[in-house]
């Protein structure tokens, strides 16, 4: 059978990274990408890949409704084959700390993170069929809150339940989902994104001291950032598992480690932990 992939955010990082590996593995993919600079330049690497024929770049951006029922008209030209993937993988990151974090940027965060992963599962659902799967990139910020990342952490959380949630609705028509947890990679979301998007406290904040030092921590870590091609791999790999057998797949280095750590320390000493790891950053 011919198979069918979707990937959104496919021009950067795990997105583009996973398209081309799928497209290598016999997939014909089709591309979601949001703006036309990004869609061109795409169009240029995929070229210079040999891959042409086997991806397909279409305009999409998750945020946007009409955009999604443009992306969704555009499908039935791909018919009578079903979609055999979808990786939900657009995604942004807001930082800053709870306190001074206007609402609106909640709202943003969770308007890409959240509802675009909704919207696009729901638009894309009816072109599957049994054995067909979803598979929604979280991180272990889904796991896991740390000081400063409450948006981005907060919108993963909310990730992490509904596919949970959909993962047991969907069950019984033979389509499975799962979430990718990345820890930290080299990738636009952290290097680009994160910094961008950071709602710095003034300089008379109280919270300026943990910023400063919650941005040592970042920075001290970034050499030891993992290869995004890590991730692209495992998502290829579980695409061609007949059975997904667990809902959260881990991937990156200390991740497991850490969130066992969680999972079987009293909530003391892990703040302890977090706490003390952050107090060492000058």
């Amino acid at each position: 059978m011919k198979r069918t992939a979707i990937v959104t955010g496919a021009n950067s990082g795990f997105g583009k990274l996973i398209t081309m590996r799928l497209a290598k593995r016999g997939y014909t993919v089709i591309a979601g990408v949001r703006q036309e600079a990004n869609a061109k330049k795409l169009a240029e690497e995929i070229e210079q890949a040999s891959l042409s024929g086997m991806i397909h770049i279409e305009a999409l951006d998750v945020t946007d409704t009409q955009s999604i029922q443009s992306f969704q008209k555009k499908l039935h030209a791909y018919a009578p084959a079903p979609i055999t993937l979808l990786v939900n993988n657009a995604g942004t990151a807001y930082a800053g700390f709870a306190e001074e974090v206007p609402v609106d940027t909640y709202r943003q965060q969770f308007e890409v993170n959240v509802f675009g992963v909704m919207e696009m599962t729901q638009t894309v659902l009816p072109f599957m069929i049994s054995g067909a799967k979803i598979f929604n990139m979280s991180s272990i910020s889904g796991l896991m809150g740390m000081p400063a990342l409450s948006p981005y952490v907060s919108s993963k959380f909310a990730l992490e339940g509904y596919t949970e949630s959909l993962r047991i609705e969907l069950a019984s028509f033979g389509i499975q989902a799962a979430l990718i947890e990345p820890g930290s990679f080299q990738t636009n979301i952290w290097n680009t994104s994160m910094k961008e998007q950071m709602v710095q406290p003034a300089e008379e904040s109280k919270y300026t001291s943990l910023y400063q030092k919650m941005m040592a921590h970042i920075e001290s870590q970034t050499s030891s950032y993992g290869d995004p091609g890590e991730v692209a791999e495992l998502v290829v790999r579980l695409a061609e598992k007949k059975r997904l057998k667990r809902l959260r797949y881990l991937v990156g280095k200390g991740v497991r480690l850490s969130f066992t750590a969680k999972q079987l320390l009293p909530w003391s000493l892990w703040e302890h932990i977090i706490l003390r790891t952050l107090s060492s950053k000058k």
